[in-house]
């Protein structure tokens, strides 16, 4: 009797040994990377009352606001890109403090590097600069552009999200590409 309950112990024993030693081997999964593909942008002119206008991209969604501004929304991508008109009222310059203020001073802090891109159209009188923030600011990209007597426009993207630039790097590439492409076909009225 006891050998019955020794040899059953030792088949119940070596059935267990078995089963749990019959897994695959674990083999280390190689390293990926999260991509994102967003559409082709396909452009069209936006004009409208305002003493000026701009080629946008389809895919998003603009609202006319109070005196000639503008959100450009992407829904998709949850950011949005504002937009201010003011008259130079002969004083470009107090104009042209205040967008730079507004960069350096309230981005300066959180901002890991800030590059500045001139930008000068001559032949359409519009000149004004872009400027790329990189690190963990509220905004990524700003722009302004004047033609010196009469308009002024600035430009900036928002994302609804609390500021990592590592994960809002490649919607922040789209929405920024669109924001160079409106500074470069804005047209005075």
């Amino acid at each position: 009797m006891i050998y019955k309950k020794i040899s059953c112990l030792f088949f119940g024993l070596l059935l267990f040994v078995v089963v749990v030693s019959c897994k695959n081997d674990v083999l280390p999964k190689p390293s990926s990377q999260l991509r994102l593909d967003y559409p082709v942008a396909e452009y069209a002119a936006f004009s409208n009352h305002c003493p000026f206008e701009f080629e946008m991209n389809n895919d998003a969604i603009i609202k006319e606001d109070k005196n000639c501004g503008f959100t450009i929304e992407y829904p998709k991508m949850k950011a949005t890109i504002y937009i201010t008109y003011k008259t130079v009222n002969n004083d470009v310059n107090a104009l042209l403090r205040d967008a730079q203020s507004l960069t350096y001073k309230r981005h300066t802090q959180k901002a890991d590097e800030i590059t500045e891109q001139p930008f000068i159209n001559s032949e359409r009188k519009v000149y004004g600069m872009f400027y790329d923030v990189t690190g963990n600011a509220a905004t990524n990209s700003l722009f302004y552009a004047t033609d010196s007597v009469k308009h002024f426009v600035t430009g900036s993207v928002y994302f609804y999200a609390k500021p990592n630039f590592d994960s809002i790097l490649p919607a922040e590439s789209f929405v920024k590409n669109d924001m160079k492409r409106l500074l470069e076909t804005i047209k005075w009225k």
